[in-house]
């Protein structure tokens, strides 16, 4: 049976608003705009990488932390795939790659390729995310465990 074109109409702007949502990232990222990167974030929502967790208006300072401005420093560039992405109700779950591109002398190395999961949630027609796990692809299980 095929859903009605409301359903369906409505399915692909939440994966549009999703997507579009996760694109925003990168270049907020390797601009430095915190305000940019805070607006992605639902009130309280978090971002854990590595093994380091912000929470709240510390998500959107991980642009001054010391690692993030050394990158600046050199020239970055923060890609992020194109997410798979599972909708239900008002959450939803993507995931995704990442790569850091850094500049070193006359060449761009990737330094970070990474495994994404948001878990995000729909409130008033907008989209935010309420966790971010991002875990280097070094081998780990846990990397891996991100993308199911």
């Amino acid at each position: 049976m095929t859903l009605p074109l409301e359903v369906r109409l409505q399915s692909v702007e939440d994966r549009l608003a999703i997507a579009d949502l996760i694109t925003r990232y990168g270049p907020a990222a390797d601009a430095g705009d915190s305000s940019s990167i805070g607006n992605l974030w639902a009130a309280g929502g978090t971002y854990t990488f590595d093994q380091t967790t912000l929470a709240g208006d510390d998500v959107a300072g991980l642009v001054g932390l010391d690692t993030h401005q050394a990158f600046m420093s050199n020239g970055c560039a923060h890609f992020l795939s194109s997410p798979r992405i599972d909708i239900s109700g008002a959450t939803a779950i993507a995931v995704n790659h990442s790569i850091v591109l850094e500049k070193q002398g006359e060449t761009w190395v990737a330094v970070r390729v990474s495994a994404n999961r948001w878990e995000l949630a729909n409130s008033g027609g907008v989209w935010k995310v309420k966790h971010r796990s991002a875990q280097l692809l070094n081998g780990s299980e846990n990397a891996r465990h991100l993308f199911r």
